[in-house]
């Protein structure tokens, strides 16, 4: 094939791609609707998702294909939701059934598509969701066979609790996390990545977990990416001495809010600090109960979600973006935040401290509960005196999200990954593991920032 003559042609598998939802569902058909910018890509998702679709604009037959798999998807998450305690749903037991539930999907797949892939009409197959890598693909080892080459990822998840923080993992009912070990022994998953040409890894941590052996067919893609549309690059013009934060996310026990609230309360009682809490769940009315005990309620906006399309502005008021969250796989809202150039302070553990490069935003050690309080509170004393540090960092970390993780800068990427599996280019592409690590060309040198060392991550560089 000449990349002269014509464009890829991609078969995607997304079968929870929406974009009416959030998380997986809204990275699915983000990164899907801008990977069709590139090629002549047509999706595959569940019925579910159909009508959606058809209001975004896509045309069935045309632009994607719709497969019937609901009858065994919705028993996966009644079970998950009969078998979770009362009032906590368990994700990792949903995780471990849809794993059950969704190579009937692929089968269904293979059977709507085998005539037209054995023809030819597709260059290859890239299964973009699910994100789980521990989810087998029925279809991987059918494509090798008959020479159809197969795009495995991103895959992210696995992250591990981190120590001290057992409380919190019995709090979120993660006991069917446990079994995740088992899936090493898994043949199936074997096989999965065996015949997979390419796997695109979103994180070091899922990376350390595909064999050595099969390391020279990774890529390093974190998943997440912005929508730059509803993040756009809008001036500030407020001159407040206050300095304002926010955190974005479920209002559940490992996001951390509590630790926020503990290490501010004395800057919001003596109205140097704000603070504006987006989000909802079952920790809210514990939160509320805090707030009231610190005394700081009128500091402290709590009014529940936000709609998606409207985040953005939300988030233009703010100066500093604060997510203590102690497990976390991606963590998109991190990039959202410092598309618009505000710098965000993330735990170095899981995703967010991979999206958060030196000189572009905070990273602070994994450490105990009440040693994050104190240097978060250290640290916010430093920025609320630091206007110029803040600003200056908002804007490296604007600078490298939109340089690395627009959803048009994803398509690229993925297009160049399509491009490596099909003979187009003889290296596999690398933008560094975590991405842009060493500093974008284009991007002003990213200088060391005066803040305590003793605040920081030993070796992260700033």
């Amino acid at each position: 094939m000449s990349s002269t003559t014509r464009r890829i042609r991609p078969l995607i598998i997304a079968e929870a791609a929406n974009p009416t939802l959030t998380s997986a569902a809204l990275v699915g058909w983000s990164c899907a609707k801008a990977i069709a910018s590139q090629t002549d890509a047509h999706i595959v998702t569940e019925w579910r998702n159909r009508e959606d679709f058809l209001r975004a604009g896509m045309v069935e037959g045309r632009d994607f294909t719709a497969i019937n798999n609901r009858r065994l998807q919705h028993l996966s998450w009644s079970l998950a939701t009969k078998l979770s305690r009362k009032g906590s749903f368990s994700w990792s037991l949903y995780a471990a059934l849809s794993n059950l539930v969704y190579p009937f999907f692929e089968r269904k797949l293979w059977h709507a598509f085998k005539s037209r892939l054995r023809d030819g009409e597709f260059d290859l197959v890239h299964r973009l969701l699910p994100l789980s890598p521990t989810t087998t693909s029925w279809i991987a080892p059918r494509l090798k066979t008959i020479g159809v080459p197969f795009v495995l990822g991103p895959l992210n998840g696995g992250v591990p609790w981190p120590k001290g923080f057992e409380d919190l993992r019995k709090q979120e009912r993660d006991g069917a996390g446990r079994l995740r070990a088992l899936c090493r022994f898994s043949s199936g998953l074997k096989r999965t990545r065996e015949a997979s040409n390419a796997i695109i890894a979103a994180s070091r941590t899922t990376l350390n977990e595909i064999p050595v052996n099969l390391r020279e067919r990774c890529v390093f893609i974190p998943e997440n990416a912005v929508d730059l549309k509803k993040f756009p690059l809008t001036p500030k013009t407020d001159t407040s001495n206050t300095l304002r934060l926010s955190f974005v996310g479920r209002l559940v026990a490992l996001k951390g809010v509590d630790m926020l609230i503990a290490a501010a309360a004395p800057l919001i009682r003596s109205g140097e600090v704000q603070l504006d809490i987006i989000g909802e769940g079952p920790e809210r009315g514990r939160l509320e109960a805090l707030l009231q005990k610190e005394n700081i309620t009128t500091g402290v906006r709590m009014e529940g979600w936000v709609p998606h399309a409207q985040l953005g502005a939300r988030l233009r008021e703010s100066d500093l973006f604060v997510f203590p969250s102690i497990r976390e796989f991606g963590g998109g809202v991190v990039l959202e935040a410092m598309a618009l150039g505000i710098p965000s302070v993330v735990l170095d553990h899981g995703g967010p401290p991979e999206l958060v490069p030196p000189g572009t935003g905070y990273v602070l050690p994994m450490t105990t509960r009440e040693d994050i309080v104190t240097r978060l509170r250290v640290l916010l004393t430093e920025l609320k005196d630091d206007p110029e540090q803040v600003r200056s960092v908002g804007e490296l970390a604007q600078a490298h999200v939109r340089k690395f993780y627009s959803w048009e800068a994803k398509a690229v990427q993925i297009h160049e990954v399509y491009r490596w599996v099909l003979g187009l280019r003889a290296s596999k592409p690398d933008w560094g593991t975590p991405m842009g690590f060493e500093g974008p060309p284009d991007v002003p040198e990213l200088k060391a920032r005066m803040i305590p060392e003793s605040l920081l991550v030993p070796g992260h560089g700033y």
